[in-house]
Order: structure tokens, then C-alpha cells, then sequence
């Protein structure tokens, strides 16, 4: 599909190998978690996933696309560790407040950056920010509940998709767009991706059409108004024009009253008499 989009150069895939199964185990038993079913199925055929595309430049095909799942080596918990090797360094940990608002049945509840969840970094977004795997159930035990969630670059949490799968959908059908997830937040892409995605994947810019009937794609247009507006102008124009022409026409009239006082005409006899 890629391939025969316009403009389109160099896509290409980087192929990996299965992950070994002992890796994964030993990940599981490092993080003290399990991996979701699809995520580990996902890691049995391919350690990870990437795959950019470009476009054609003047000068030089400009890279643009870019898909990436993260191998099984690096994904790295987040908030996990300070940054500083200080001892009261701060931590994303730091950040919490318990004035924050939990979840109900429209918005679910946030991850925390503290010991209430696991957090797992998927995709680094091309520093525009990540999609982590998170487990938001950490105790007693770990819950094997996971889903899927943006942070921003402004450490906002924005909530994508409850499953690894659904996620891997939503990354092949936004062919991997700059700031594509920022389509799933309230405050929407920039205006310079909103080009690209009006270029290549325009039906992705307002997801919440996505949910609505196919038939709000149509255009229902009606020509016959389209027409009937343009006709408009013309008619105007055409009586804007035919008032000179009205007074040159009443002036023919008026030589023809002049005239009709001329010799030989009866009324030019009775004035004489009178």
C-alpha cells in the first residue's frame, strides 16, 4: 500500500528474528509480571518491529513514516529508577498527586508513575512521546490486566487501546504518521502533521468519525443549489446593466412625444385655435 501511494520512497522493513523463548520467561520473572498472550506471540515470531517510509524531495528523499515495537531487550520500565545517581534525586515517582482524578465509566483510570503500576515502554514515538504497555494492578500481586497508553511530552496519560493487538491495528493504519497518537488526545496533532495526515490518510484525522455510519463519508452535495447559487450572480448583473438601457429606451419615447408635435400632426393644428 505504501509503495504505490504518491510520492512515496524507500520503505523498508527491518527483519528480526524470533525471540527465544528463555528471554522471555526471564523477562517475566526480572519484572516479577507476565506478558499479555498477544504481546508474547507477537515476540515468538518477531523480536520487535520497524519499518519506516520517505518522500520524494527535490534534493533528497525526507524521512517520514516510522513504525516501531519495541524488541523484548528494550522494553524498559519506566519510572522504575531515578534518572541521577544521587540519593534524593527526583523520580517520575515525583510527580504524583493524590488530588488526581480516578476513573470512571467514559475515562479510566490514569497509570501512576509510583509502585501502583508497571509501566513498559513500546514504542519512543521519535521523541514525541510513548506508548507504554502498562499494568495499572500491582498489589498485592501483579495483575495480568494490561493496556495500552500514550504519555505525552508533557507527561499527560492518554488512554489508546486495552489490547496489544488493537494497538498493532492502529499503528499499520496510521502508516506510522508523525505525532499519529496525538490524534487519540484532546488537544489533537499539530497543524503540520495534519497535512500529512490529509495527504495520506486523511479519514484518520477526526477519530471520532471512525465510530459513526459509513455513510457520513459521503458527500452529499446537491448540485442543483450548487448551480442554482451560481446563476445568481449573472441574473443580477443582467438587471444591474438593463437599468441604462431602460432610460435610453424612455428617450426614443420622448422624441417620439416631441415629434408628435411636428408639422402635419393634429394636435400641432389646434394650437393655433387655442
Amino acid at each position: 500500500l505504501l509503495e504505490t501511494s504518491p510520492g512515496v520512497a524507500e520503505v523498508t522493513i527491518v527483519e528480526k528474528e524470533p525471540a527465544e523463548r528463555h528471554s522471555i520467561i526471564s523477562w517475566e520473572q526480572k519484572n516479577s509480571c507476565i506478558l499479555p498472550e498477544d504481546l508474547k506471540n507477537f515476540y515468538l515470531m518477531t523480536d520487535g518491529f520497524q519499518m519506516t517510509w520517505s518522500v520524494k524531495t527535490d534534493d533528497a528523499p525526507m524521512p517520514l513514516g516510522s513504525m516501531v515495537i519495541n524488541s523484548i531487550s528494550k522494553l524498559c520500565r519506566l519510572g522504575g529508577s531515578s534518572v541521577y545517581t544521587l540519593p534524593n534525586a527526583p523520580s517520575l515517582a515525583d510527580l504524583e498527586d493524590d488530588t488526581d482524578e480516578e476513573g470512571n465509566e467514559d475515562k479510566p483510570e490514569k497509570p501512576h508513575f509510583d509502585s501502583r503500576s508497571l509501566i513498559f515502554e513500546l514504542d519512543p514515538c521519535n521523541g514525541n512521546g510513548k506508548v507504554c504497555l502498562v499494568y495499572k494492578h500491582t498489589k498485592p500481586v501483579v495483575s495480568p490486566d494490561t493496556e495500552i497508553w500514550f504519555l505525552d511530552r508533557a507527561l499527560y496519560w492518554h488512554f489508546l487501546t486495552k489490547t496489544f493487538t488493537a494497538y498493532y491495528r492502529l499503528l499499520i493504519t496510521h502508516l506510522g504518521l508523525p505525532q499519529w497518537q496525538y490524534a487519540f488526545t484532546s488537544y489533537g496533532v499539530s497543524p503540520q502533521a495534519k497535512q500529512w495526515f490529509n495527504m495520506y490518510k486523511p479519514i484518520t484525522i477526526n477519530t471520532a468519525l471512525l465510530s459513526e455510519e459509513a455513510d457520513s463519508f459521503v458527500n452529499k452535495l446537491d448540485p442543483n443549489k450548487v448551480f442554482k447559487s451560481k446563476n445568481k450572480t449573472p441574473v443580477m448583473k443582467k438587471k444591474a446593466t438593463s437599468q441604462p438601457t431602460g432610460s435610453q429606451k424612455s428617450q426614443p419615447g420622448m422624441t417620439s412625444s416631441k415629434t408628435s408635435s411636428l408639422p402635419g400632426n393634429p394636435s400641432k393644428k389646434r394650437d393655433p385655435q387655442v
